[in-house]
């Protein structure tokens, strides 16, 4: 039986009594308007524990003032339905007030240098900034043993590491595949903004980056490989913020001959910005 939470010294007693039985935690956040990629998180955490809590938060520090915090899709009921189902222990649901006690205008903030600086962060000023607060706050609030994030948002993934190494966390970070669509599109909460023929374009994307593969297992070097995956998406229509090739741990390689290579791209359809990634190897 799910327990639903809104305050966190509340969750906290039912953690502190799980692990005074000796039980293992397992974490996931979320932003809620979840599907079968969020679902997926929940039951790789349900491997690495013996209880699994979740959160959902749509947290306004990491957008930016023209973004889309007001219009993000909210849908908690059809979200808790599927918590449930997916057998997760504890959901926490809290307020803006609950996360952030003095206001988003007077938080304590924290700042994770470099790899904030490229890709997504080049774009989005601040929005890591705002990522690495709200889940330091999160890990704070549920301490859990292991926590689990999906490799779509590879960079935020990434961030989320360094973080935890750098402030000590007890916290085992366990990465998550990217779950896709049937025509390969990787799952979002945000392609439910696409229109009709949107949608259809959309896993374009995807074919950019086994474009860029195949280009790979070429021997073109790296910029070669990023200008085969940028046409692409440009002849699609697509307004491409990155297509970039770099090392796993977000440097630049100096050859595409290097293993664990991963290519990156952000580009928009209409409103809508779509991010996926892709080992080359």
């Amino acid at each position: 039986m799910m327990n639903v939470f809104e305050r966190v010294a509340e969750l906290r007693a039912r953690v502190a009594e799980w692990r005074g039985q000796g039980l293992r935690i397992g974490f996931v956040p979320t932003m809620g308007n979840l599907h079968d990629g969020h679902f997926a998180l929940v039951d790789l955490a349900r491997e690495h524990a013996d209880r699994v809590v979740s959160s959902i938060f749509v947290n306004p520090t990491q957008f930016g003032p023209n973004e889309d915090y007001a219009l993000y899709p909210r849908t908690p009921d059809s979200d808790i339905t599927g918590l449930r189902q997916h057998g997760v222990d504890a959901l926490l649901l809290p307020s803006v007030e609950e996360m952030y006690p003095f206001g988003t205008a007077n938080h304590v903030q924290m700042h994770v240098p470099g790899i904030t600086d490229i890709l997504c962060g080049r774009h989005r000023p601040g929005h890591f900034n705002g990522v690495a607060t709200v889940v330091a706050r999160l890990f704070n609030m549920v301490q859990p043993d292991v926590a689990v994030f999906g490799r779509k948002d590879y960079q935020q993934l990434q961030v989320v590491r360094y973080m935890t190494r750098d402030l000590a966390f007890p916290i085992r970070i366990i990465p998550a595949p990217t779950l896709r669509e049937s025509d390969g599109l990787a799952m979002s909460s945000r392609n439910r903004y696409l229109d009709s023929a949107q949608r259809t374009l959309a896993p374009t994307i995807h074919r950019a980056l086994l474009a860029m593969r195949d280009a790979r297992r070429r021997d073109d070097p790296p910029g070669r490989i990023e200008g085969v995956g940028e046409a692409i998406l440009i002849e699609a229509g697509f307004v491409v913020d990155y297509v970039e090739v770099l090392r796993s741990d977000l440097s630049r390689p100096r050859e595409s001959s290097e293993t664990g290579l991963i290519a990156f791209i952000a580009a928009r359809l209409g409103r809508t910005r779509l991010i996926d990634n892709l080992d080359l190897d």
